[in-house]
């Protein structure tokens, strides 16, 4: 019998927890995007979130843990998009390795703007100490899943990858969303056409 009484009062327990540790990263990133990383503060998070400091630290380490939850979560966001991209172009036919590439890379500049202020917050500079070796890291980390697509063509993937890095920059970073678009249309065009240049 105390086993039944138990359950629902863990469930309940785990419902109101993930919904605090949501509440306390909705407010992170609010306060990140409209304050900055530096000029934020825990105690700006947990108002904004109607939570306590006890409560953040239960689920983070502290401000840089905030933060960095924020782009793991993105990422992950970022990687489904670009893999059912993929998928989609395979699915449809799709062989030529360029196409499969184009379709990721617009799968991800369509992420950064639909995310365009959460997107932005990672390129600004503005980041927990050491968050520029995390980002080297991913971008290497994308290189060499590029480089499987394209088998024995390295210098291509120098070429398209460090493009759409700078493609990626400018797009997100930009104030007009309509220009960002264009941008991204010609970009991906221009890339798709490096190949064969």
């Amino acid at each position: 019998m105390s086993g039944d009484t138990e359950r629902p009062v863990t469930t309940r327990t785990s419902e109101r927890g993930a919904a605090t540790r949501g509440a306390l990263l909705d407010a992170a990133k609010e306060t990140f995007i409209t304050s900055g990383f530096a000029e934020a503060g825990v105690t700006d998070v947990v108002a904004r979130a109607g939570a306590s400091v006890g409560s953040l630290y239960h689920h983070f380490s502290g401000k840089a843990d905030l933060y960095l939850t924020l782009f793991e979560e993105f990422q992950k966001r970022q990687t489904q998009r670009t893999r059912q991209a993929v998928q989609e172009a395979r699915a449809a036919g799709e062989t030529d390795p360029m196409p499969q590439f184009l379709a990721a890379a617009r799968a991800y500049l369509e992420g950064c703007l639909a995310e365009r202020d959460l997107a932005a917050l990672f390129l600004r500079g503005d980041a927990p100490p050491g968050f520029e070796v995390i980002m080297r890291d991913r971008l290497r980390q994308w290189a060499r899943r590029t480089a499987a697509l394209f088998e024995h063509e390295d210098a291509l993937v120098v070429v398209v990858t460090g493009a759409l890095a700078a493609v990626v920059q400018e797009v997100t970073l930009s104030d007009d969303p309509e220009q960002a678009r264009r941008m991204t249309e010609d970009a991906l065009r221009i890339i798709g056409d490096i190949r064969h240049a």
